[in-house]
């Protein structure tokens, strides 16, 4: 079940990638039309309803949510493993530093 979810959430994080990529078109004139500028009194704005793309776009970007917070509580599940260990072995030659040579107090430099 989770690699299936993995799969699924690696293939709609490309496909939302590439479908962004895609849109290409910029949204400067809507920014004219927030501020009163000629088409804003449509219902749906100055290109009408959501074109296709755009709704592909909702919708991949839906799913990549879904998987990220399904694989989020499986990951917090009693018994799920994980690729990080518990306990970090120190190494060996690094684990006990040199002793640094103490100062001499006043008493011991006469």
């Amino acid at each position: 079940m989770v690699t299936f979810l993995v799969v699924l959430h690696v293939v709609v994080c490309i496909a939302l990638i590439v479908i962004v990529l895609l849109q290409g078109t910029g949204k400067g004139a809507e920014l004219g039309a927030s501020f009163g500028a000629g088409a804003s009194q449509t219902v749906f704005g100055a290109t009408g309803g959501q074109s296709f793309i755009a709704r592909l776009t909702t919708a991949a970007a839906v799913i990549f949510m879904l998987t990220s917070l399904i694989l989020a509580y499986f990951h917090g599940l009693p018994g799920a493993s994980s690729v990080m260990p518990d306990v970090v072995a120190p190494k060996a030659a690094d684990s006990a530093p040199a002793a640094a040579p103490t100062p001499a107090t006043p008493a011991e430099k006469k």
